[in-house]
């Protein structure tokens, strides 16, 4: 079964319930199952710096899906917690976000899917998280571990467990 790594992210409301809810709709145990989640971290603002700091982690999945699925599942999934794309602001805050990191060793270019993720590998918001759960994953020939090791992550901070 193909693995995926997924990016998930907020900054409006209850961020880390939400994140909880989108991760429980995304990960169904069929279709899609969780194989591992990092801790929450909050993360300065990227892009549009003038709003809250976000709440980000990571997960690595196990999916029948393909990738074109996999997204189609991801956009209905924010839609479903309040995420309107049509009218929010690129980088703007938003209630969740659903990102497809990679897809197996899957190099895509489309209009509205690139995988690997093209800009991952400059973001210590996924890069941080993503490291606790797929250290030894190689994106442009770079393991997480080390591309992780290598970023300025100055203000993402792994937040406390909530149980």
């Amino acid at each position: 079964m193909p693995e995926a790594l997924i990016g998930l992210g907020g900054n409006v409301g209850d961020v880390r319930v939400t994140l909880d809810r989108a991760v429980a709709a995304f990960c169904d145990g069929a279709a899609v199952r969780l194989v591992a989640r990092s801790a929450d971290y909050e993360t300065p603002p990227w892009g549009v710096t003038d709003q809250p700091a976000f709440v980000n982690l990571c997960l690595k999945v196990a999916t029948d899906l393909a990738p074109r699925d996999l997204l189609k599942r991801a956009l209905a999934v924010e839609a479903s917690l309040g995420r309107d794309r049509a009218s929010g602001q690129r980088w703007g805050p938003r209630p969740v976000d659903i990102d497809i990191l990679a897809y197996d060793e899957m190099v895509l270019d489309e209009p509205d899917l690139h995988l690997p993720h093209p800009r991952m590998a400059d973001r210590a918001f996924v890069l941080v998280p993503l490291a606790e759960i797929a250290p030894d994953w190689i994106v442009g020939g770079i393991s997480v571990a080390d591309r992780a090791a290598r970023m300025d992550a100055a203000g993402v901070t792994r937040l406390l467990d909530r149980s």
